[in-house]
Formats: structure tokens, sequence, C-alpha cells
């Protein structure tokens, strides 16, 4: 089993769930560090992976979804191209990032790519099973009841996973339990900042996707003159909206090739840096979580 971590989105579910309050001996406010570091512990106590990787966001706005749509995104600039995070977040990733590899938990990020791509990668290329653990509804696209590869989303707290199956897929959505990023690409994101198709909401993507099975099949259709199959205006709200649906797959969809680094991705037998553990242990006040993750792994 290989557990992939969505970091940032547990990151900042563990920075916005517990207060501000939970500090470092110095007064730096340490909630998303303790947090994320309870979740693994978690997730290692009940699900027994073999392998576990911590992904990251080497590019949280690619510039290769930008330059497909300017806007993804765009809304969550702070200045220049960085992301907009709390201030009392931010001094925590790199500490975060510090425990990780003191720990040995494999943390991997690509230059040019986001933490998702990271994740559809190495779920790709995996040859067992998969469980993607998320906040995020973008990564539904992974599911593969073949695989298999499931993603627990953690609307409901680490504790109390969702599992997301296609099954969960087609209930919940009414489309086939892997056509999520085509639904999606009709229906937009504004989280993102992906416009979708104007008048098409959830419904009539879903009866389209179902339909036509795919995008590029219901695009076909479109490109060839059919009128079979669409609902009532839906053709020509589609048609208005051909040159984003021409560059919105490339970025809906999550990279299964991005070039990751070869690391050993095993959940570690042992610290890689005692040493280090002790000393981020003593200086941010993070000897509860840490033994609870020692205990769990060890």
């Amino acid at each position: 089993m290989l557990i992939l971590l969505d970091t940032p989105s547990l990151y900042f579910r563990a920075f916005y769930g517990i207060p501000e309050s939970v500090t470092s001996p110095d007064g730096m406010p340490v909630n998303a560090v303790r947090g994320l570091l309870d979740m693994i512990a978690t997730l290692v106590r009940q699900h027994s992976p073999a392998q576990i990787v911590a992904c990251m966001d080497a590019d949280w706005r690619p510039a290769f979804r930008v330059a497909a749509i300017p806007s993804y995104k765009a809304h969550r600039v702070a200045s220049g191209d960085e992301e907009e995070v709390p201030d009392t977040l931010a001094p925590q990733v790199p500490v975060i990032e510090e425990a990780l590899d003191a720990l040995g938990i494999a943390r991997v990020g690509v230059a040019g790519y986001e933490a998702d791509d990271v994740i559809g990668t190495y779920a790709t290329a995996a040859t067992g099973a998969v469980d993607i653990v998320t906040g995020d509804r973008d990564l539904f696209q992974l599911v593969d009841d073949e695989k298999p590869c499931r993603a627990l989303y953690t609307v409901r707290g680490i504790r109390n996973l969702q599992i997301i199956d296609e099954a969960f897929v087609r209930e919940k959505y009414g489309i086939p339990g892997r056509a999520y990023a085509d639904f999606a690409t009709l229906r937009g994101d504004p989280s993102d900042g992906l416009p979708g198709v104007a008048g098409i909401g959830e419904k009539t993507a879903a009866a389209l996707i179902t339909r036509f099975g795919s995008l590029s099949a219901l695009l076909a259709a479109l490109d060839g003159g059919s009128t079979e199959g669409f609902p009532a205006g839906a053709r020509n709200k589609l048609a208005a909206a051909r040159d984003y649906l021409e560059v919105a797959p490339a970025v809906v969809r999550v990279a299964h090739d991005a070039p990751v680094p070869d690391v050993d991705i095993t959940l570690p037998a042992a610290p890689r840096d005692p040493e280090r553990l002790v000393a981020l242990s003593e200086k941010y006040g993070l000897d509860s979580p840490l033994n609870r993750l020692l205990a769990a792994l060890w």
C-alpha cells in the first residue's frame, strides 16, 4: 500500500482546525506542524502503508496552466506570483519540511509542478494499491477501482475519512467513475479560477459526460455538427466556449509524467536524522506529536 499525502491540503486543514494558541516555547504558532504530524501518525496507524510520500507544491501556480488559462488561481496571488498564505502559517512550512526530512519520510516536489501532479505521477506509476489523502476534489479524477486507487477525502476529518472510489463518483456526480476531470472541466471551479462553460451547471455537465462518455467524444460530436444527445441550449453554450474547452483539459487534468526524483519512498524503519529531530522537538515543542508519530512508525 502506497499513501500519497496532498501535504499542502493537509497542513492548511491543520492550520485552520487547531488554534494558533498552540505555540513553540518562543511563542511561534506551530498548530499546522503539530496537526500534520498527528495526521500522519493516524494514517500510519489506521492504514499500515508500506510506502508514503509527502507530495509538495514546488510551484503552486505552474506556468503551463497560467499560459492556458490566465485566471488560474489568480485570485489567490498575494504579490508577484506568491500565494496568499496566512502570516502565521508561512513560517511553519519550513519546519514541516525539516521534520519530514529528519524522520525520513519522503518529501517530493518537482519544479514547475503542483503537489497534485506529483500525486498523479506516483499514482499512475504504482503497481499496487494507492490511497491519496486530500481535501481537494480535483484528485477524484485519479480513482481507479482496477489498480485500486482511492482518494481518502478529509472533509469530515482525518479520523473519519470519506473513501472515494468509482462507485462514490458515480453516485455523487452521476458520471462514469473515471470521468471526474472531464466533468470538472465543463462545470468549472471558482476556487481555482476555472470558469467552466457559462450556463452549464453540475447536472448538465454530468448529463453530457454520461451521454458522450468523455470530453473528447463530446467535442467530436460538437465539431461534427451533431445535435443528438445535447440538452436544450447546451450545444450553443458549448460552441461559445470552444476555445476554453480546447485548453482547459491541460489545466484540469493532473500530470501523470512529472519528473519525480528517484528517492526511497519506503516507510522509514528509523529516523533519518535523530539529532536533528531532537533539536526540532526542543526548539518548537513537538515532543508529543513526534512521539505519537514515532510510536506509529515503529
